[in-house]
């Protein structure tokens, strides 16, 4: 049944809906059933996606470290680890957290159809240290899984704190996960951690949700800003290219120092499931726009994300990242600067 009333709406706040949410700058309409068809009649035609010419980077991952880094609290190395798809291991202030965890072999409320993971993720989710967060930037069954939170909900020393878009704490706690909390767009949660307090906003995101055929838009989505006393993160969810990612350079300018060359230390952006634009670009960047907000939002430096996992669109798995480097060379930004990983790969950052 499509849902009556939006129980969060707000009639002042933009991207609040009576039945949902919308975007603020480029409002999104769902595709038809006849483009939906004509997108997989012609891939089924030409044979897309492509399979890959390379195989994509994986490597063992550090186990040792990250639990040993999980443990070292107040002197804890910011770092990221690549698990596969937008899922990221991230320390930071003396906290481990997981965006967009999925460790299951689909990306599908089934376990036998829908898209199947080319690689396996690059720690299984009973090696990971305790995780402390999960940040969930939308409810697409790629990013939203529910036997992998449901797992961190069951880890070892207490569950996570989930930190979920408006409407999703509910859709959590159907599940038996009670420990969440629940933000709008530019709402901040304040944690406590061994490195000193961690701000943690949910921000704007090109895109959109459902879980269903029902509940299109019915709850939020968005991106994160994490603050720590040693590292600043951004990360984008899913999203396509709008003016959000100006608007938060200006919004966290003052907490950032960017006329001193600040700036978020670590972006983790989406540069995959971009093909075809037609039908994409509203809602996934391609690497020409990830390069976009790379520079808007004055980063540091950015990981790639969202790709060489799940064949979710007509790209080769492993076009991503050519077209970053390809678009790093037209828009001037050296290659330390956007960078990809291999699936189970730590990159140590440097504290702020």
């Amino acid at each position: 049944m499509p849902i009556d009333m939006n129980p969060d709406y707000d009639p002042d706040k933009p991207h609040h809906r009576p039945q949902g949410f919308q975007n603020v700058h480029a409002e999104f309409t769902a595709k038809s059933l006849a483009e939906v068809l004509r997108w997989r009649w012609d891939a089924s035609r030409r044979g897309l996606p492509p399979p890959p010419t390379q195989a994509i980077p994986t490597q063992i991952a550090d186990i040792d470290f990250l639990h040993r880094n999980a443990a070292a609290a107040k002197q804890m190395l910011p770092s990221v680890t690549w698990i596969g798809h937008a899922t990221v291991l991230v320390q930071l202030g003396g906290l481990t957290l997981l965006t967009d965890p999925i460790f299951s072999e689909r990306a599908s409320p089934f376990s036998f159809l829908g898209p199947k993971r080319h690689q396996p993720p690059g720690i299984a989710v009973g090696d990971l240290p305790r995780v402390d967060l999960v940040l969930t930037s939308h409810n697409h069954y790629d990013h939203l899984d529910e036997a992998s939170v449901n797992a961190l909900n069951r880890q070892p020393g207490g569950p996570p704190l989930f930190v979920v878009p408006l409407g999703l704490k509910a859709w959590l706690a159907g599940r038996g996960i009670r420990h969440a909390v629940e933000l709008d767009w530019w709402q901040s949660h304040m944690l406590q951690a061994p490195g000193g307090d961690v701000e943690i906003t949910l921000v704007p995101a090109q895109h959109w949700s459902a879980r269903g055929l029902t509940d299109r838009m019915a709850t939020l989505w968005g991106g994160f800003a994490v603050f720590a006393q040693d590292c600043h993160l951004f990360y984008a969810g899913d999203t396509g290219y709008s003016r959000d990612f100006t608007d938060m350079r200006t919004r966290f300018a003052h907490r950032q120092g960017h006329a001193q060359g600040g700036g978020f230390d670590m972006a983790l952006i989406p540069i995959g499931s971009y093909e075809p634009r037609w039908f994409m670009a509203a809602q996934h960047v391609n690497a020409e726009e990830a390069v976009k907000i790379h520079r808007d939002l004055g980063a540091k430096r950015s990981l790639g994300v969202h790709w060489g996992t799940f064949e979710l669109t007509d790209e080769p798995l492993d076009e991503p990242p050519r077209a970053l480097a390809v678009q790093r060379g037209i828009q001037g930004v050296p290659d330390e600067e956007f960078f990809v990983v291999a699936i189970g790969e730590t990159r140590v950052l440097k504290p702020r």
